[in-house]
């Protein structure tokens, strides 16, 4: 586990760093430094509730370190990140700058304390920004100074819903939104997605996670199935492995997988391209 930063330069002015906040709590159990006491107990009481929430975060930030670098290979050299919270831990820009320090990475929250955090973050990366707006306003984003500064729209895009979807209720109708997200991508972009999974445990998953992230207004994860995890890819194309747990897609090696074999498959994770425009 990092030791937390003594430092304040990362922390805005006038944010209660003695309120849990769920982007930071989140930072915490990847094991990093951009943190709190509030947001540890907040994750201690998020594992007193679901032993192994730890892992899963683990898992799946795995996850998205993999699916940067699989695009990357594939001559992606431009992100947007919905639902990114605080940019820290392995996150996009610095997994694609490792590989070419000219990628573009747009991070979206709609968390004003994980942005508040992010432009502290990212203020001296000419090639990363943060927009504060809510994934059910598509147009906003796309039109956001940050996106049209860095997204080329005649160059394929990497657009990564990691751990985020599962947020959207049902009422919000997710499946319309992809839509206009898969509409707004040029052709040769790619649309990654992890998602939490149905299980006979949802309710103490829900209780965990709305702990966990209780400062974003005490949301309740929606847990869904295989093929309601599918369909929000639309008619775009799988690369394999197809939707599978998270920790075995395209593994490396053992760093990407928990003992826990639960932990390994407690959220769908799954990259689709889009073929034609």
């Amino acid at each position: 586990m990092t030791t937390p930063r003594q430092d304040q330069d990362w922390v805005p002015p006038g944010i209660d760093t003695t309120t849990p906040s769920g982007s930071r709590t989140y930072d915490y159990l990847l094991g990093g430094a951009h943190n709190f006491q509030a947001d540890r107990d907040a994750a201690a009481m998020a594992e007193k509730i679901m032993p192994g929430i730890r892992d899963v975060a683990r898992v799946n930030r795995a996850f998205l370190g993999r699916v940067v670098r699989a695009l990357m290979d594939l001559g992606v050299r431009q992100f947007l990140d919905i639902g990114s919270g605080i940019p820290t831990v392995g996150n996009v820009h610095q997994v694609a700058e490792e590989i070419d320090p000219r990628s573009r990475v747009v991070y979206v929250d709609r968390d004003p304390i994980a942005v508040a955090h992010s432009e502290i973050l990212l203020r001296d990366n000419e090639n990363a920004a943060i927009v504060h707006a809510d994934f059910t306003d598509p147009d906003g984003i796309f039109d956001s100074p940050q996106a049209r500064r860095l997204l080329r729209m005649d160059e394929p895009i990497g657009l990564l819903m990691v751990a985020l979807l599962h947020w959207i209720p049902d009422e919000s109708d997710p499946q319309a939104l992809l839509a206009r997200y898969r509409r707004r991508i040029p052709a040769g972009s790619y649309l990654a997605i992890s998602h939490l999974v149905s299980a006979e445990d949802s309710d103490r998953i829900n209780s965990a996670v709305g702990t966990f992230n209780r400062a974003r207004g005490n949301d309740q994860a929606t847990t869904r199935g295989y093929h309601e995890v599918e369909a929000m890819f639309g008619d775009f194309a799988m690369i394999e492995p197809g939707l599978v747990g998270c920790a075995l897609w395209r593994p490396g090696g053992r760093g990407d997988m928990s003992d826990d074999p639960n932990a390994n498959v407690q959220l769908y994770g799954g990259v689709a391209r889009k073929t034609t425009g």
